[in-house]
């Protein structure tokens, strides 16, 4: 069997320009997240889209749910701009939204994009009425929109026809792959209407979430073979902690290997008064140790054993994988290149030089019983060996000084 090398390029070929970034086409897949403030509170929502920002979100979607938060949208996107904070917010719209951005021009003009829901725009016979105002709205805004079905809110008038035709049919599918069907014409069909209303096809990425991950690999496979739409990943409702990081990483880590996908978002839920970047975060850690795309410097570190009973190099690896993610958005504007840099904290002798070598820049601690002395190496050589009570400080002073003399005269 032949292995994989590396992600398949992208299925994509049509871009989608939202703002300043592009989704899709030959473009890097792009990492977006979401406020969970109240949009109505301008300020508490701002101050958060531009936190996910700086962490590196690329687009960030806010909740337009009430006139009172829609009424506020234009001064989120003034104090944004105010901050020189550029990113494009997003629209969420349920229920309500063709009302929404008919009486509140400004929040229809203020957005970069709208998220529609095929399962929740309007049922009976306003669901077309009320689908057709919200596109119409973004040819008028010439605004793009993400068409994004979840089976959470799948359109039951669809799932209960499609269960009817199966029902009827010599050899019925299981409910599973008539929900999997009902969720794909949903999104498909929803954007042929789209098309029709004269919305750019270029205007428009789709997505089918579901929360879990066969199922979710399934769809967007299924999804991809029978479009080429810009498409947004994630698994909807992925979890708190390591069970939804683990659960985004193996579903998303998947298809973007199959080159499937073009924009993600993991949708984590926060421990109480937790950060809400950590998605934004795991989202770019995917990205860059698949190797699509480079957004802040690597820190090898070993797991640690028997040989290394302190707890130097892991309090070593942590202060320096913090130092260089907090330096990112200063070294960013700075250091043209400084995110692919590669650094390496080792706890003993077995493999640490050897990984300190193959990294830019490493260091490898003394293991228990070790000399007190900590070489390190850069560029593949020796350059010094550290000693002293100072060993953590004079090392992340040594990585200050490589990336001033590598980077700087860029």
């Amino acid at each position: 069997m032949n292995a994989l090398i590396g992600p398949q390029s992208s299925h994509n070929t049509v871009g989608v320009k939202v703002g300043d970034i592009c989704i899709g086409g030959k473009s890097p897949v792009v990492v977006q997240s979401m406020t969970n403030t109240d949009t109505a509170d301008a300020e508490a929502t701002a101050k958060q889209v531009k936190e996910l920002a700086d962490a590196g979100s690329e687009l960030v979607r806010i909740t337009v749910n009430t006139e009172e938060a829609a009424s506020q949208v234009a001064k989120i996107r003034e104090i944004l701009d105010a901050k020189a904070c550029n990113v494009p917010i997003i629209g969420d719209f349920h229920y309500n939204g063709h009302l929404l951005l008919t009486k509140y021009p400004e929040c229809a003009q203020a957005l970069a994009k709208y998220r529609i829901n095929p399962g929740n725009v309007g049922f009976g016979k306003k669901k077309d009425t009320q689908f057709s105002t919200m596109i119409e709205k973004a040819i008028e805004y010439n605004k793009p929109v993400r068409i994004g079905v979840n089976w959470g809110s799948l359109d039951q008038e669809l799932l209960t026809g499609l269960m009817d035709e199966n029902a009827g049919q010599e050899n019925p599918k299981e409910t599973d792959e008539v929900m999997q069907e009902a969720l794909i014409v949903s999104a498909l069909s929803s954007a042929e209407r789209a098309v029709e209303l004269g919305l750019p096809k270029d205007h428009i990425v789709l997505s089918c979430k579901v929360s879990g991950v066969q199922k979710l690999i399934s769809v967007y496979r299924d999804l991809a073979s029978r479009s080429d739409y810009a498409l947004h990943l994630g698994l909807t409702e992925a979890g708190m902690g390591s069970k939804g990081i683990v659960a985004s990483t193996a579903a998303i880590g998947v298809l973007l290997q199959e080159g499937i996908g073009d924009t993600i978002r993991i949708s984590l839920t926060p421990e109480p008064g937790g950060d809400r970047a950590r998605e934004v975060i795991v989202a770019q850690e995917i990205l860059q140790t698949m190797g699509l795309r480079s957004f802040t410097p690597q820190v090898t570190a070993c797991p640690g054993c028997g040989r290394t009973t302190s707890t130097v190099f892991q309090e070593l690896a942590e202060n320096i994988q913090s130092y260089v993610r907090n330096q990112m958005p200063v070294w960013r504007e700075k250091y043209q290149g400084v995110e692919d840099l590669s650094l390496a904290v080792m706890g003993c002798v077995v493999n640490g030089p050897g990984e300190s070598k193959h990294s830019d820049i490493g260091i490898s601690l003394p293991g228990t019983g070790e000399a007190p002395a900590a070489p390190v190496f850069i560029d593949g050589k020796k350059f010094t060996t550290l000693r002293g009570d100072n060993i953590a400080g004079d090392f992340q002073k040594l990585v200050d000084e490589y990336i001033e003399q590598r980077y700087g005269q860029s």
